[in-house]
């Protein structure tokens, strides 16, 4: 995590002072719970709350730990300072560090899904209003990187809309899966602490108890939701290389907004580079570099070991605050986004109307030609377009076989573009529901 690629609001959920202050409220309302159950008494639970705004001293807590070498040590002894040894003397009981950490670190992703979903929902609102603004304007459709057959801009708008809408299914499905909470002591046993403490903790904090945890909360939670982080980093690269193409000189059939004042290059004054979605391809792969460890963290010795914890003390912060960093950027870039129609249609005519040939292919089939023939009639005229840049449906209008085949009149028609939009409503209706 760098500034140059946060923004404020998400890197807050990963400060020292927010993670503190979890741990805080961990702490408090488990001894809240413990004087509810009689199992402390009353005034040690409300002597806790004495600290509820107190703003924790990172560097002092730091200070403890150089000597304890334990996170929550020192956060517990800090902790005492303000409320009072004796006060204090029952923080933690029953608990294990675990329940702490663990607990703390699924709030944070919670809340960090959270900003997440909220991303994703104004990159959905920008798509679909590109999608309708552009519903039928037509560009060539491409396989392979070659024109294949007349699509619309609005359709590709319209595809990015479904892919990123499936991913905030999965980023709620992986919101819901993260969102638990442990409180079950060492190796999980409740042996000296009540289950219904964790009931409590977890109720107070939005989370819902963990059916089983060992000394940990399972990792294979984590794992589907840094999954689901590089999925939809995929999808983000995924419409970033489609910009980035559409932004090529010799394609310029949309582009990145170049406002007043921007340098393209050092050296060339000419240049106006698709650097926020070269950008976001390169963000893409740092989210999806957390996928593995991730997934890698889900074995641990025993009850519990800790060689997931480094792991997660970077991926957590790093990958949420890059993705959210990424989406917002995205969304702007999609707002902001020029379209060039009439380059569309100068691409598609590059070889004039060779992006017919299916159409003809078809005519002739129906027509009573066999399949073979009739790729080899439409085939070698489509080549004579290719290699000398002639009229596709000049070409067939010369051909005496396919004339034979087909009248002019059924020639010419399948050169109507409309053809090729017929279905566009359907799909939009599909996609949208509206």
């Amino acid at each position: 995590m760098i500034p140059r690629y946060s923004r404020p609001d998400m890197v807050a959920i990963w400060s020292p002072e927010t993670k503190f202050r979890i741990w805080y409220e961990i702490e408090a309302h488990a001894c809240e719970a413990m004087a509810n159950l009689g199992v402390i008494p009353r005034e040690n639970a409300d002597a806790v709350w004495k600290a509820k705004d107190v703003e924790f001293e990172v560097a002092r807590i730091d200070e403890i730990e150089a000597v304890t070498k334990h996170d929550v040590i020192a956060f517990l002894t800090h902790l005492a300072e303000h409320v009072g040894a004796d006060e204090a003397r029952f923080v933690h009981q029953g608990m294990t560090s675990s329940d702490v950490l663990d607990t703390c670190l699924n709030v944070q992703l919670v809340r960090a899904a959270d900003i997440l979903i909220a991303d994703l929902q104004g990159l959905l609102a920008a798509l679909k209003t590109r999608a309708v603004e552009h519903k039928y304007t037509l560009r060539v459709g491409r396989s392979h990187g070659i024109h294949a057959e007349p699509t619309t801009m609005g359709l590709t708008f319209a595809r990015f809309y479904a892919e990123i809408d499936r991913n905030l299914t999965r980023l709620r499905t992986a919101r819901e899966e993260i969102a638990t909470g442990a409180i079950s002591g060492a190796v999980g046993t409740f042996a000296n602490i009540d289950p219904g403490v964790e009931e409590y903790v977890c109720a107070e904090l939005g989370l819902t108890p963990e059916p089983i945890s060992t000394q940990v909360i399972p990792r294979d939670r984590h794992a589907a939701f840094f999954a689901t982080l590089g999925v939809i980093a995929s999808s983000v690269e995924n419409v970033a290389i489609e910009i980035r193409h559409m932004q090529r000189t010799e394609v310029l059939e949309g582009a990145e907004f170049f406002s007043m004042g921007q340098k393209g290059s050092s050296a060339m004054p000419h240049k106006k580079n698709p650097v926020l979605t070269e950008n976001l391809t390169g963000l893409a792969r740092l989210v999806r570099m957390a996928v593995v460890p991730a997934m890698e963290n889900v074995a641990l010795w025993h009850e519990r070991d800790i060689s997931h914890s480094s792991v997660e003390r970077m991926i957590g912060p790093d990958a949420t605050i890059t993705l959210d960093f990424a989406l917002a950027r995205l969304t702007g870039v999609i707002e902001k986004m020029l379209i060039f129609p009439e380059n569309m249609l100068d691409n598609m005519n590059k070889f004039p109307g060779l992006v017919m040939s299916q159409r003809v292919l078809l005519a002739l089939t129906q027509a009573g030609v066999s399949r073979e023939d009739a790729y080899a009639m439409v085939q070698r005229n489509a080549l004579k377009v290719w290699e000398h840049r002639t009229d596709f449906k000049e070409e067939l209008l010369a051909d005496a076989q396919v004339c034979a085949a087909l009248s002019k009149e059924e020639i010419e028609e399948k050169f109507d573009m409309e053809y090729h939009t017929k279905h566009v409503d359907t799909i939009f209706g599909r996609v949208f529901k509206d």
